[in-house]
């Protein structure tokens, strides 16, 4: 691949006062260090992450998001992966830890992303920018910390599980709710662990469609009991992407007589549940680069070089999976309108308009919807 004409300067999404976002234009590029990537950005991926955190721990002129997809135009030095090094033109797609008070240009919602060599994927031929920037790699480390990590879920992907178990996946229309639905079914021995989900009736066939093996309305004042009645009372495994009261308490109420683990997404009130034999813990998928987190209270976590090795190896099991088409991605809706389109997307996030699709917002009308394959032809 040739060499990419690269500005000095570039527009971002950046924090403004008091936790807002703010379209920032001549911002400069982002720094690179060794294993450092500079990605052109062909389209993200929204999260409620990319408003919840600036708003709870503000830092004007800090960049802001998490999952992108693009192409690669600068490497930093040491930028060597499974499977060789990257190339200048290389498609790839990544989750880095946007609103990072202790990296302040490093954000996804940007013309230009400064990626990590070691946690991107390569974009197989067959992929648009915009699906792979919907595979949220945010969810899949989120998902992967939370499932085998948190929970300490048996089994891999290259070695499931010998016995299957049941694992609740609060909320399965969600992007990462999808997402667990999978990697349940795909770490447990022949069909998989067994995979309790919830959502709206309306969204049953979708979520049943990643294989969940029995879906409860989540608005049913029996849905904890129900699903305490379907696992015979012996679930250990609870997976809360929201952390909220009510989600909270259907999980862990679900949980079986012995008790068992769960893990929330978000900040949850520890007082919701008093059940000393069920172990609780807000998982971010974040800390999966080992670097550790500096966003105080129940948000710090320390340096580990264990989670980080974890990590790596985690991602090359993921790209496995990803050139297999092992993963039903989630449906996406995308939005064209750059900039502009990120704040409303994000703006209806926050709304919670969104129901059972991932918003994508494209941002280079160039490459919009084109596959490596298409443009190869």
């Amino acid at each position: 691949m040739g060499s990419f004409e690269i500005p000095e300067k570039h527009t971002a999404l950046l924090q403004g006062e008091g936790g807002s976002l703010v379209i920032a234009r001549d911002v400069p590029l982002p720094t690179l260090g060794p294993g450092h990537l500079l990605v052109k950005t062909a389209a993200v991926a929204l999260n409620p992450c990319d408003f919840k955190t600036p708003a709870a721990f503000p830092n004007p002129g800090y960049y802001n998001g998490c999952d992108f997809a693009g192409t690669v135009v600068a490497l930093g030095s040491d930028n060597i992966r499974d499977g060789g090094p990257w190339k200048i033109g290389d498609r790839i797609f990544g989750a880095i830890h946007g609103a990072n008070p202790s990296d302040w240009d490093s954000g996804s919602h940007a013309e230009y992303v400064k990626a990590v060599s070691v946690f991107s994927y390569r974009i197989p031929d067959w992929m648009t920018f915009e699906e792979a920037a919907g595979l949220s790699p945010c969810c899949i480390a989120t998902m992967g910390v939370s499932l085998f990590k948190a929970l300490e879920l048996p089994g891999t992907f290259e070695e499931p599980a010998t016995k299957p178990l049941d694992v609740l996946i609060y909320g399965g229309s969600s992007s990462v709710g999808s997402l667990g639905i999978q990697m349940v079914k795909l770490t447990g021995h022949r069909l998989g662990h067994r995979c309790i989900t919830t959502c709206s009736p309306k969204n049953f066939d979708l979520v049943k469609s990643y294989g969940a093996d029995e879906v409860f309305d989540y608005k049913s004042p029996t849905c904890a009991q129900d699903i305490r009645k379907a696992t015979r009372n012996c679930l250990k495994y609870a997976v809360d992407p929201f952390g909220e009261v009510k989600t909270m308490a259907i999980c862990t109420e679900a949980i079986g007589r012995a008790g068992g683990r769960y893990s929330a997404l978000e900040k949850f009130q520890e007082d919701v549940c008093d059940r000393k034999t069920v172990k609780r813990e807000l998982t971010m998928g974040a800390i999966i680069i080992g670097h550790g987190l500096d966003l105080g209270g129940r948000y710090t976590r320390p340096h580990s070089p264990e989670m980080r090795a974890w990590g790596i190896e985690w991602y090359k099991s993921i790209q496995r999976l990803v050139d297999a088409r092992k993963f039903k991605p989630h449906p996406i809706r995308v939005l064209k309108g750059g900039f502009e389109d990120m704040l409303e997307g994000l703006a209806m996030l926050k709304r919670r308009e969104i129901s059972a699709e991932k918003l994508v917002v494209s941002l280079d009308p160039a490459v919009s919807g084109l596959t490596a394959d298409s443009t190869a032809r």
